[in-house]
């Protein structure tokens, strides 16, 4: 469905070339801040048409809040945000309204729904993301308030792959690159394969820190799972792994266990989670996206009375997905993140008890 999340509740909404998109946030706490800069400044991060290495679409993405906040703070009651589309070119898709693109959801929605909007994939289009983004901006804030920070990088393009993680320089990197000796080869790669009307695939890393330990709910929804959950329900992402992820199947036990010693653990091969439990540890979470399935180069496919055509796209895309991906997905680990600590307030009887506590009769003798 497009609803995700469960003390902390995301509704999204809107198409690609609809009038906008947007989100509905039930479950968020009165009394939080709203800093609309911090908003912006995720919503610029992810933003199209910010170089020649994104889609050249571009929109402000300036978001309204229509709801939910009141003299600068939360209230507790639906926060409901709204993001316009600005530079929709539906004429663009003409061409492909009586086709299937190769590996779009044009071929599922239309078996599914029995009707699809082709401009742009409609609600399958990754410009729905910006909602996300949006809302794991709020998620952030409120985060912040029990210690919790996220950072989040670009480790492989293509074939290109490095092992070091400075999230300090991804900060300000146009490809948001974990290494600044693979920066260029990450943006070449980026702009060859746009060159020659193709696309590539890359991958993030993100890594939350801080994370007390108890978010988790096993075992329906531990905290790797809903993590995986969400990751894999975002645009182009094929695979997630968790700390060590698929290198642990070539591990023994011995070389994998971390061992428990006074002042913390002395390794993190399980990303920071056990049992589907946070276990106090700096949360580690890999998401990879598949090459961008638009490309301008001619492909077979069948048009919508199964016949056999060849596709040739036009529009507007990114030749690399993973880029403004690696932003969204940071929003989804900190949306996961901020349900995840609201249901554990409930975790034990002495929380239940200190929070009912804490609140007093206003009138006298009570």
């Amino acid at each position: 469905m497009n609803t995700f999340g469960f003390a902390l509740r995301v509704t999204t909404f809107g198409e690609s070339h609809g009038e906008g998109v947007g989100c509905v946030i039930d479950g968020l706490p009165s009394g939080l801040v709203i800093d609309e800069e911090f908003i912006a400044c995720e919503m610029r991060r992810r933003a199209p048409g910010r170089s020649n290495l994104s889609t050249p679409r571009k929109e402000s993405d300036c978001v309204r809040i229509l709801s939910g906040v009141f003299a600068g703070k939360s209230t507790g009651t639906p926060l409901a945000l709204w993001i316009a589309n600005e530079n929709q070119k539906s004429r663009d898709y003409a061409n492909v309204a009586e086709l299937f693109r190769p590996s779009h959801a044009d071929w599922t929605y239309h078996h599914k729904y029995g009707n699809r909007d082709y401009r742009g994939g409609g609600r399958a289009s990754a410009r729905e993301t910006a909602a996300r983004v949006a809302a794991g901006a709020i998620a952030q804030l409120l985060l912040r308030e029990i210690g919790i920070t996220i950072d989040c990088g670009i480790f492989q393009i293509g074939e290109h792959k490095t092992q070091e993680r400075d999230f300090a320089f991804a900060q300000n990197s146009d490809v948001f690159a974990l290494d600044s000796a693979f920066e260029d080869l990450f943006m070449q790669r980026i702009l060859q394969a746009k060159k020659h009307h193709d696309s590539v695939g890359g991958a993030a890393e993100i890594r939350a820190y801080c994370v007390p330990i108890g978010l988790g709910e096993p075992l329906a929804h531990k905290l790797d799972s809903e993590l995986a959950r969400n990751l894999m329900g975002l645009n182009g992402v094929k695979a997630v792994e968790i700390g060590d992820g698929i290198a642990s199947a070539n591990s023994s036990g011995s070389d994998f266990n971390d061992p428990i010693t006074q002042t913390g653990f002395a390794s993190n091969h399980s990303g920071g989670i056990l049992g589907g439990i946070s276990n106090g540890d700096t949360l580690i979470v890999r998401a990879y996206f598949k090459p961008t399935a638009s490309i301008f180069l001619p492909q077979d496919t069948l048009n919508s009375h199964y016949e056999s055509v060849q596709c040739n796209l036009s529009g507007r895309h990114d030749p690399c997905i993973a880029v403004r991906g690696c932003i969204v997905a940071k929003s989804l680990v900190a949306l996961v993140l901020a349900d995840m600590a609201l249901l554990n307030m409930r975790a034990t009887l002495a929380g239940f008890k200190n929070f009912y506590d804490c609140i007093q009769s206003p009138f006298k003798g009570q």
